[in-house]
């Protein structure tokens, strides 16, 4: 027990140089801290907004009512899924295991905004009102609503100016807009919100869907919707789905491969992705090269020093150890007003936008380990100089 406390009393006895020497000069501390600061907001702005992405995107993916789902080869995210024959659901529906087989159509269209009446990007999905695809609806009071002629429910989380329109349908009025020429009305609300590709959503029968939509075919299905019966294996239906259905004109997904499947259209098939990755690793560049500048200049204005502790018989790791120390203790002072700084501008972004952007303990962590490794490379950096503190030159 004594031997483990002694290094504890050993490291408390110790002359904090590290730090001493970067109080001495507090100007120069103040702006290696900024510079740490700004490179930690620039990193969680990237990952916040990767990460509201990924989860704004795959939502309604989240929330669908199934097990499995029947998409077109030819898909390529959830706005854009092409359709497949909706005899495949027929089908479907003769195998062991399966329970029901529904169809959703689903279109990105553009609609006047009901308050200002200016046209804006909706994302319009259609489905048996007598089995909601969606989780979040199925004990909706204004669910049987959508059963009517051009009735429809809408996003209240929706980006844009709606809150005259929300107030009004909260009041039991009905609101009226148009989408595809088409008069509808607004006669419920649900909570999702807008995503990076739709500023929201309205929910309504597949009956109204195909009519608001005069050129979608009612046999043309955008996605099937496959509930197996209890105690069926899902991994199990799914092969025999496979198996049973031709591959040429359909894909057969659990609801973690379809989220998945998202998740790699933005990736892979889009720039944000990239670019979101690229802010990242740059804001790690800014502070590497923020915090080597001022290390490398606090090494060679105390160079003079360093060879005294040569001379003294001080062995080089030990003055190396100086110049780290100060590299941690600069990434952490800079890490709080960083996560500071972004708690709020967090707070500001998911108010414009109404995207799903929070700071969360784990990406908290990964950026502060993002930046001790910042400044751990920038000291390993600097330290070079040490090589040259020769005490012949000054003594």
């Amino acid at each position: 027990m004594i031997g483990l406390i002694n290094p504890f009393k050993k490291l408390a006895r110790r002359t904090p140089l590290g730090w001493r020497q970067l109080s001495h000069d507090k100007g120069r501390m103040l702006v290696a801290i900024a510079g740490i600061a700004f490179a930690d907001i620039l990193m969680f702005m990237q990952l916040g907004f990767q990460t509201a992405l990924y989860n704004s995107n795959t939502r309604l993916h989240k929330a669908l009512d199934a097990d499995l789902v029947i998409v077109s080869p030819q898909a390529l995210n959830f706005t854009r899924l092409s359709t497949f024959p909706r005899r495949r659901l027929y089908q479907a529906m003769n195998l062991d295991g399966v329970e029901s087989a529904d169809p959703l159509y689903v279109a990105l269209k553009t609609w006047k905004n009901p308050q200002t009446h200016k046209e804006t990007a909706i994302l319009l999905v259609g489905f048996n009102p007598d089995r909601p695809a969606f989780n979040f609806l199925k004990t909706h009071p204004q669910i049987s609503e959508i059963k009517l002629p051009d009735r429809v429910l809408f996003d209240r989380e929706a980006r844009g100016e709606y809150q005259e329109a929300i107030a009004s349908i909260d009041d039991g009025k009905r609101v009226r807009t148009e989408i595809e020429r088409r008069t509808i009305t607004l006669a419920g609300l649900f909570e999702l919100g807008a995503s990076f590709a739709a500023d929201g959503s309205l929910m309504t029968s597949d009956q109204n869907f195909l009519r608001l939509m005069p050129r979608q075919d009612a046999s043309a299905v955008n996605l099937g919707l496959i509930k197996v019966e209890p105690g069926a294996d899902i991994i199990e239906v799914q092969a025999m789905l496979k198996a049973d259905l031709p591959d040429r004109d359909i894909r057969i997904l659990t609801q973690e491969e379809f989220i998945q499947f998202e998740k790699d259209y933005w990736t892979a098939n889009t720039a944000v992705g990239f670019v979101f990755n690229l802010g990242v690793a740059m804001g790690f560049v800014v502070g590497t090269i923020i915090v080597y500048q001022v290390l490398s200049t606090d090494v060679a204005d105390h160079m003079a020093e360093y060879a005294t502790f040569k001379a003294m018989g001080y062995r080089t790791v030990y003055l190396l150890g100086i110049v780290l120390e100060e590299a941690l203790i600069l990434s952490l002072l800079g890490f709080i007003p960083g996560v500071g700084i972004s708690f709020g501008l967090y707070s500001l972004t998911r108010n414009a936008t109404n995207l799903p952007i929070y700071i969360t303990l784990a990406r908290s962590v990964k950026v502060l380990i993002l930046t001790m490794i910042m400044c751990g490379i920038s000291g390993a950096i600097a330290t070079r100089k040490l090589q040259e503190a020769d005490p012949a030159d000054i003594f």
